[in-house]
């Protein structure tokens, strides 16, 4: 079983995922947050997956999620933020998940180790809804930080293009996600996705008429 698989191999695991990100960043640069957020995020799959399994066939199972799910929604959230203070971009967060799934997929090819297809629907769902955790939890995080900075007007011009770039990279980093063909559109990350353009609109909406008013007071 997978749960089995992960447990006996979490070592190595964490250590593929570290060596991922050391392709793309200098050892030194590497997130702390590495070190607790893919160990807790393997550990709290494990126990989704035993959740799962201990379902009997054809049991009916009580909506929402159970609570490995709520956990891993929470933890990433955590590891989003704690990204954000060791000053990780967007594009890392969704790279820490990816990580972990490659560094499965690859390990159990070398054992030859079976993974269900049930299996491996749990397992993308959980990394569909750790990245949309995480994302979210950045950019809230990153808005808050802005939010505190925007006093004056060329702030606010400089919050605007931080905020708009922030929701472009979230919106192409989702798209990415789902283009790989391993998480649907209507998963949590494609409603991630939707969340994002809807608020790329509102912040058009919301902050450019804020930013011609400023401009009307400054040049009377």
């Amino acid at each position: 079983m997978l749960h089995e698989f992960l447990t006996s191999n979490r070592t190595e695991l964490v250590s593929r995922c570290r060596n991922k990100v050391a392709r793309r960043l200098s050892p030194t640069e590497i997130p702390l947050a590495l070190d607790h957020g893919v160990p807790l995020f393997l550990q709290q799959l494990v126990e989704t997956l035993r959740h799962e399994q201990r379902e009997p066939p054809g049991a009916t199972v009580e909506p929402g999620p159970s609570p490995a799910a709520t956990e891993i929604g929470r933890a990433a959230t955590v590891h989003g933020a704690e990204l954000l203070r060791l000053g990780y971009t967007v594009d890392q967060v969704v790279h820490d998940y990816g990580d972990v799934c490659q560094a499965v997929t690859e390990l159990a090819g070398e054992h030859n180790a079976r993974i269900s297809t049930d299996e491996f629907r749990t397992l993308n769902r959980c990394l569909d809804n750790a990245i949309a955790d995480a994302v979210t939890s950045f950019g809230h995080a990153r808005q808050v930080l802005l939010d505190d900075q925007a006093e004056t007007l060329q702030q606010r011009l400089h919050y605007y293009a931080l905020e708009h770039r922030r929701l472009v990279d979230i919106a192409l980093q989702s798209y990415a996600v789902i283009k790989t063909g391993r998480i649907g559109a209507t998963g949590a990350t494609g409603t991630l996705l939707f969340q994002t353009l809807e608020e790329l609109r509102s912040l058009a909406d919301r902050t450019l008429p804020e930013i011609r008013r400023g401009f009307e007071v400054a040049i009377p």
